[in-house]
């Protein structure tokens, strides 16, 4: 069992970003952690070079049962619960279910959850994001607002497969972000919760879900499902996230990195900003620098 664990899911387009991300996960992780990373069967070879000691390449069908078959020629991925045929598994759902999965078997006390557009700016240990032995949560009170129709109805989802009352009117908690750490025995607990409210195996249960956020899922679970004396607290921030879809400046790729937080141990710009590399890599560059300060 080591202490701490890294997850990617990724694909072949975002192999340069990933690139940038896999570099920091060795420069700023002790040398027991091992990145794991989760692609598409078909993308495996763009990615097959990054396998060895501090990196393990999985596959979708290495993670899920037999039952799942993957419909061809689709883009974005589609998959078809043989048990459960309807609705079929939309691939980003899909990718969702295998870093719950991964989460439980990479055999860590830890795991950080890393978008393929983050990348790492300071050294990373568990201890900051700790308190009292408990891993911390990623939770923005009161970040979920009315407006955020997405959110709330991956609040809502949560609750049901949960079995928990409907939330309250918003602002609700937010739970979701590019780079955040999950406690795997909390994960199998939420596993064995999903199974034993819906008489259902949990990935059959998620993944016959239309609209779902694993990351909200989590936090709902943490949050009202555990008992109080198990309930993870909320730590330092852990990504200075922009998630605009619109390309950052020169000016404001630096401005954003030296927003910085003292804790803060990643950087994230969307990757569907279409931020050119010179940019982000020099807000990565100027966050590198901030963090050494």
């Amino acid at each position: 069992m080591t202490e701490l664990a890294v997850i990617t899911p990724t694909y072949g387009p975002d192999a340069e970003l990933f690139a940038d991300l896999h570099r920091s996960v060795l420069e700023f992780t002790d040398d027991d952690t091992v990145h794991h990373v989760v692609v598409p069967t078909a993308h495996r070879p763009a990615f097959a070079h990054y396998q060895g000691p501090r990196c393990r390449i999985w596959t979708h069908p290495e993670l899920i049962p037999r039952r799942y078959l993957r419909l061809p020629r689709i883009r974005g991925g589609m998959w078809v619960n043989a048990a459960r045929p309807w609705p079929p598994v939309r691939g980003w759902i899909m990718q969702q279910a295998v870093k719950i999965a991964l989460a439980t078997a990479v055999g860590a006390d830890a795991v950080l959850m890393a978008d393929s557009d983050v990348v790492l700016v300071r050294p990373v240990s568990v201890k900051p994001f700790t308190v009292d032995g408990r891993l911390s949560l990623t939770r923005v009170e009161n970040g979920v607002h009315e407006e955020m129709e997405r959110h709330l109805l991956w609040h809502r989802v949560s609750r049901r497969l949960l079995g928990l009352p409907p939330a309250p009117p918003p602002p609700l908690p937010d739970y979701v972000g590019a780079l955040l750490f999950w406690d795997p025995a909390i994960v199998v607990a939420m596993q064995d919760r999903i199974s034993e409210v819906t008489g259902r195996h949990w990935l059959d249960v998620f993944t016959s879900q239309l609209h779902i956020s694993e990351f909200m899922l989590y936090g709902v679970f943490a949050d009202e499902v555990l008992p109080a004396h198990e309930r993870p607290p909320t730590g330092p921030e852990v990504c200075l996230n922009n998630y605009d879809r619109t390309p950052m400046t020169m000016e404001a790729a630096l401005a954003f990195a030296e927003r910085l937080g003292p804790d803060t141990i990643g950087l994230m710009i969307s990757s569907h900003s279409g931020t050119g590399p010179e940019v982000r890599r020099a807000a990565i560059e100027r966050g590198r620098q901030v963090a050494a300060r």
